[in-house]
């Protein structure tokens, strides 16, 4: 997404969305009812309206939700790396697309018996707990924040442990810098974020050429100040 056509979560900071699995639910998944399934790198896992029959997650990989408007927009609600779970509805179909952003490893659970155990449900729903937390924020983000707020929250993101309340900043004497590897094109950020492509690449031009980032490959952005970065969300 020279910026890389890909960006996106490869060792960024998704939040853990596994917190103390059962032993029930360890036992599940690992029974032949779980099914393991393999994508390449843009699969559909499943479309907007397919029948909710599977519960999915995902253990290799990224996927991003969108949804589709009729006039053929898009719109990405959410991006998920590995640990978080998908596909959870409450109706009968599925109310989003769900895409890989890359090579995918991810375990299929049927509905059926999600519904049918307590500590199933429990577990799925300590899950969706935390994947409440991102959506509010990707909520604010969308309603409050500018261009550059929003692409700077974009790569903060993927910044392990920095970012969030309880940040303590950079190591003593460290360097506060920080590789992003991408997985996402210009368009999927863009549609992440509600920009334009053409708004996105400016904004990471300017980052560019203030020395706040550097594109050391196609696939990878090094973020030379990280506080300047966190600064630039908007959450200070």
């Amino acid at each position: 997404m020279a910026y890389s056509d890909r960006i996106g979560a490869s060792g960024g900071k998704i939040p853990d969305l596994r917190p103390g699995p059962s032993q029930v639910w360890q036992d599940y998944v690992r029974s032949p009812r779980a099914k393991t399934l393999r994508f390449g790198e843009h699969d559909v896992v499943f479309y907007e309206g397919d029948a909710a029959d599977r519960v999915y997650e995902l253990i290799e990989g990224a996927i991003m939700l969108y949804k589709l408007l009729p006039d053929g927009r898009r719109q990405v609600v959410e991006i998920l790396g590995p640990q978080s779970l998908f596909g959870v509805v409450a109706g009968k179909i599925y109310d989003c697309n769900a895409e890989t952003l890359t090579p995918a490893v991810v375990r299929s659970i049927d509905r059926r018996d999600a519904e049918g155990s307590a500590d199933l449900q429990g577990h799925i729903s300590r899950c969706l707990l935390s994947q409440i937390e991102t959506l509010h924020e990707h909520t604010v983000l969308l309603g409050r924040k500018s261009a550059f707020e929003r692409v700077a929250s974009f790569l903060m993101r993927f910044v392990p442990n920095r970012g969030v309340a309880d940040c303590l900043g950079p190591r003593e004497g460290a360097k506060d810098d920080a590789v992003v590897l991408l997985t996402m094109t210009r368009q999927e950020i863009a549609d992440y974020l509600g920009l334009t492509i053409e708004t996105v690449s400016r904004v990471i031009s300017d980052l560019k050429r203030r020395g706040v980032i550097a594109i050391e490959k196609q696939d990878r952005i090094r973020i030379n100040n990280v506080c300047a970065i966190c600064h630039l969300t908007g959450a200070h």
